[in-house]
């Protein structure tokens, strides 16, 4: 009997919300925990920029 886990096609890189983790190494979760940190970063600042947009277009038509 010999391991096929070399020859198996290795998961896709990015995540989708619920999907099933049962075929993912620990260096997998690993990769995807950080890609997810960075655009959760990403989206953090974003949406302070918008904030920021909107709070500058509120005093600007504040009366």
């Amino acid at each position: 009997m010999f391991d096929d886990a070399e020859n198996r096609p290795r998961p896709q890189a990015s995540h989708q919300i619920g999907q099933d983790l049962s075929a993912l190494s620990v260096s997998d979760l690993d990769e995807r925990i950080e890609a997810l940190r960075r655009e959760i970063a990403r989206l953090e600042e974003d949406r302070r920029r918008k904030q920021a947009s909107q709070e500058a277009a509120r005093a600007a038509f504040k009366f």
